[in-house]
């Protein structure tokens, strides 16, 4: 970059509120604030989205009752491109914009204007790539399959696309297989090469200026003596130079030790791409030093019917025994279940979310039973504000002290089941259905159509029918022989095998229409 672009303002300003380094705990509260955008309390959530919305929320009920204030999204939800028109240009670079939203990825997925965008190569969980990237590409998966990104293509669409927050390219290797020592030392080497080239790219003061996009570099999930060239470089080099706002972290455990050797990367934000899985999850990455989270975990609890109940700090009051002889609460009720029929609580308890002040359960479990999407949307605005107030009481009680919030966390760990219940309704039809991620995997939508018996039933049927075939068949060679006749199960006259009418006979019965071969020839001529 150039040194008036370097010495550009901050696109973003993060301030730290409070810290706690104690116990070797790093939590703390901070506030993100972004040029026209509304200002962010730390910890807090980004939602994570699917082609660009928040699922099952249209951007009406988004401005209405989301509250954390960001959305995560990724390139490959918009750049398919079909082998019969590959020369395309995908229709979000062709997006017109307004002067409520000035920005393409904010236009083109008509987000309100007060959320901040986070925009990557790939959505989060990511579903693995059978082929690596290369040295100046990445694989992303696309509503066609796989394709293949370079890193000048990302660069441009992150320029056409204006996101509030862009994540550089990362090398990462996806899948349950923990890559060997030479392969991490490339990912770092890739990493770092790819985070050179980002700036290369977009040296510009309207692309990184401080109206423009706010670069959080990746925090790759390897060891962290393998990559402590490439967080040097940051630390030194570019932090100092107000060219990285913040940090994508792809494995929370390598905070602790950057935050000790490297004290330029501490004041930044640090955005946690490790998807936690429950709220047990979130409460141990906040002591690691993670400010945002992005959260997947909530559409898949929507879409299996589940509505969040849990609360921090948890009750006071020691949970009723349950009939599996727990003493426990469940993080969430299955509202698929028959139970909730004819319930008129609310789906939460004090819960104050729209859902819950206008509608109760057997409403939402009607909902869900006739597969009405506004079930769907009902629960999806109730786990939202659940999560919201889950975070704004987390903040809270990080304000109380670090003692306050660690007696807390154990209390809600000790009272909470460690995982969400599994729903037991059918979920919506999901996109990528006709993808399975791992090798034997259902298919995650039910089939439209299929055989009304199983497999025994209908052979059985077959079989049937071919011998009751077969008899007739017999029968009609009879009745050739000797004038036999077959006895129909309608009615009690015997009728010939063959009708004996004549042909005007049958028309007048509505059996055949007759048509001269004449007149299939004009129609055939015209």
């Amino acid at each position: 970059m150039t040194n008036e672009s370097c010495n550009q303002p901050a696109v973003m300003a993060f301030e730290v509120l409070k810290a706690a380094i104690i116990d070797g705990s790093a939590a703390r509260l901070g506030r993100l604030a972004l040029a026209g955008r509304q200002t962010i309390e730390t910890p807090n959530y980004f939602a994570a989205t699917s082609r660009g919305v928040v699922p099952h929320m249209t951007p009406d009920n988004v401005e209405k009752h989301f509250h954390a204030g960001g959305a995560y999204m990724a390139l490959e939800d918009f750049i398919e491109q079909p082998q019969q028109a590959s020369a395309r240009s995908p229709a979000i670079y062709n997006a017109p914009t307004t002067q409520l939203r000035p920005r393409k990825l904010h236009s083109f997925t008509a987000m309100p204007p007060s959320i901040v965008t986070v925009l990557a190569a790939r959505r989060i969980p990511a579903v693995p790539a059978p082929m690596g990237n290369s040295n100046k590409s990445v694989s992303v998966f696309t509503s066609n399959g796989f394709q293949a990104v370079t890193t000048s293509a990302y660069h441009a669409a992150v320029e056409n696309l204006r996101p509030d927050i862009a994540v550089p390219l990362a090398d990462l290797t996806l899948g349950p297989i923990t890559p060997t020592s030479k392969r991490a030392l490339r990912m770092a080497e890739r990493t770092d090469d790819w985070l050179k080239a980002w700036f290369t790219d977009l040296d510009s003061a309207a692309v990184l200026g401080p109206r423009g996009i706010a670069t959080f570099a990746p925090v790759l999930p390897v060891s962290y003596s393998i990559q402590w060239e490439y967080l040097e470089r940051l630390s030194e080099d570019l932090v100092p130079t107000n060219q990285v706002s913040g940090l994508a972290i792809y494995d929370p455990d390598i905070v602790p030790d950057m935050l000790n050797d490297y004290a330029n990367l501490t004041p930044l934000p640090r955005l946690s791409l490790a998807p936690p899985a429950t709220p047990q999850h979130i409460l141990r990455q906040i002591p690691l030093g993670l400010d945002i989270f992005v959260l997947p975990f909530i559409n898949a609890v929507s879409d299996s019917g589940i509505a969040m109940t849990f609360t921090f700090p948890p009750p006071s009051d020691e949970p009723p025994l349950r009939e599996d002889g727990t003493r426990t609460l469940p993080l969430g009720i299955d509202l698929s279940s028959p139970t909730h029929k004819t319930s008129l609580a609310p789906l939460s308890p004090n819960c104050t979310c729209y859902a819950c002040t206008k509608h109760h359960a057997a409403y939402i479990h009607h909902l869900l039973s006739a597969r009405e999407m506004l079930g769907w949307t009902l629960l999806q605005t109730h786990n939202h504000a659940v999560m919201s107030s889950f975070f704004a009481s987390i903040r809270a009680t990080l304000a109380e002290g670090q003692p306050a919030f660690n007696d807390a966390v154990r209390r809600f760990r000790r009272i909470y089941d460690p995982e969400f219940p599994a729903g037991t309704g059918e979920r919506p039809r999901a996109r990528g259905y006709q993808f399975k991620t791992e090798h034997g995997d259902k298919k995650i939508n039910k089939p439209a159509w299929g055989k009304l018996e199983d497999e025994g039933q209908a052979s059985e049927k077959i079989a049937a029918k071919a011998a009751e075939v077969k008899e007739k068949m017999a029968k009609a060679a009879q009745g050739a022989e000797g004038e036999a006749t077959v006895t129909p199960q309608t009615s009690g006259q015997e009728t010939p095998l063959v009708p004996e009418d004549d042909v005007s006979d049958l028309d007048h019965k509505g059996f055949a229409k007759i048509v001269s071969l004449v007149s299939l020839d004009d129609d055939k001529d015209k």
